[in-house]
Parts: structure tokens; C-alpha cells; sequence
């Protein structure tokens, strides 16, 4: 069986439980979609944006500590979470939770 996203160094079953909105159960797919694309992904399905826990993931995923993040790379990284928050769409933010995790399942269509 895969290992879960919280297999890797710095991301705890919190993590788990926000990229798995998204469809990405395992470290695998986590490392396969890279930071940015789970990252909207599990926005999209209904998580909450929150910076720190982005940037914690992009270095989780290189390995390094999750406060080892700092000056001009925060700041792009910053730029990076706003671009991803901004490919939502209007729909996304409107869905309620359930509509949300409905989507998620497919049982619903996608708006």
C-alpha cells in the first residue's frame, strides 16, 4: 500500500485530510502533482487557502525544514499561492461544503 502525504518529513494527518479533498491519497501523487497542482486541487474541493501551510508543503517536498523558507523565496512563493488561489473560479468559492465534497466524489456535476 502507498504511503500517505504525511509520510513525508513535515506534513502531519492534517495534510492527509486537505490534499485527500482533492483526490491525492498518497505521497506518490503528491510528489507526481508537485506543490502547486495538489495544493489547488484540494483548494478547489473546498479547503481553506493559508500560506504557511503551502509553503510548508513546497518544502516538504524538497526535503527541507518547513521554516527554512525565507526573504525573496517566501516572497515568490507568495506570489505563487496568490496565483493559485486566483485560478478559482467564481462557482468555487460559492459551492457550499457539501456541494464541495459532492464534487469531490463526482457525484454531483462540476460547475
Amino acid at each position: 500500500m502507498s504511503e500517505k502525504p504525511s509520510s513525508i518529513k513535515n506534513l502531519g494527518p492534517a495534510s492527509d485530510e486537505f490534499y485527500a479533498r482533492g483526490g491525492i491519497t498518497t505521497a506518490d501523487q503528491l510528489r507526481e502533482f508537485g506543490p502547486d497542482e495538489a495544493y489547488f486541487r484540494a483548494l478547489k474541493a473546498g479547503g481553506k487557502p493559508h500560506f504557511i501551510g503551502y509553503y510548508v508543503l513546497v518544502m516538504a517536498l524538497q526535503g527541507r525544514p518547513w521554516n527554512d523558507c525565507k526573504g525573496k523565496e517566501k516572497d515568490a512563493l507568495k506570489l505563487r499561492f496568490e496565483a493559485i488561489k486566483a485560478r478559482l473560479t467564481p462557482a468555487d468559492k460559492e459551492l457550499s461544503a457539501l456541494e464541495k465534497e459532492l464534487n469531490a466524489l463526482g457525484v454531483i456535476e462540476r460547475k
